[in-house]
């Protein structure tokens, strides 16, 4: 299984929804930091070897992808965006080159029988390779602005992951007719959930309840 989570507008809560979708995965899990925030959420070191985006920026072998994956805990494995001193400010659209990390992505959980979970973030990506992630979740708050932008998006949700906030005016309905994809999942904003990312406990195992409640209904 293959889950692509993005957003139209940053601070929506994507890398953290796809890290608890990650460490919550039974069996293996590979979480594709595309959007360079994983290691820093999950509170392990940065790698300093490069990472999937320097990959795929590279003529480099599929075969160093291997190379590139960081253990995490025993079920739980991240292939980071880049190395501790590269950026990835601009990311290629080479589409071969997407496509061959695509094919490697689906080889992995196929070998492991484990589940993919990509943080894209905003990075803008080709729509071929989201295209073959079955499962797309756009994370996204009942924000005017964030879902004017998705639906603007070239990636198209199959399902919304709906963070509620106080005082926002628009409703499950209103996401539901501006992403044109069903709310899988309402996760309730929590102050307790930024604590966890802030001292680095998200991999520790110290996640909301309520978080993991909400998201078990999209997985499901």
């Amino acid at each position: 299984m293959i889950t692509l989570c993005f957003a139209a507008k940053g601070g929506s809560g994507t890398t953290v929804v796809a890290c608890t979708r990650a460490i919550r995965s039974p069996g293996p899990s590979l979480l594709v930091d595309l959007a360079g925030d994983g290691p820093a959420a999950l509170g392990i070191a940065e790698s300093d070897r490069p990472g999937v985006v320097d990959w795929l920026a590279s003529s480099a072998p599929i075969s160093h992808l291997d190379d590139l994956v960081v253990e995490v805990a025993p079920d739980l494995s991240v292939l980071p965006a880049c190395g501790s001193g590269s950026t990835h400010d601009e990311v290629t659209t080479d589409v071969d080159r997407w496509s061959e990390l695509t094919d490697w992505l689906v080889e992995w959980a196929h070998d492991t029988g484990g589940s993919v979970v990509i943080d894209a973030g905003t990075l803008p990506i080709p729509a071929s390779f989201a295209e073959r992630c079955p499962t797309r979740w756009l994370v996204t708050r009942s924000c005017y602005l964030s879902l004017r932008r998705a639906s603007r998006s070239v990636t198209r949700a199959t399902g919304v992951i709906l963070i509620e906030e106080p005082g926002r005016a628009l409703s499950r309905r209103d996401v539901e007719n501006a992403t044109s994809a069903p709310v899988v999942a309402q996760i309730a904003w929590d102050s307790r959930v930024a604590r966890s990312v802030d001292c680095g406990l998200l991999v520790s195992g110290r996640l909301s309840r309520s978080l993991c409640r909400d998201l078990a209904k999209a997985i499901a």
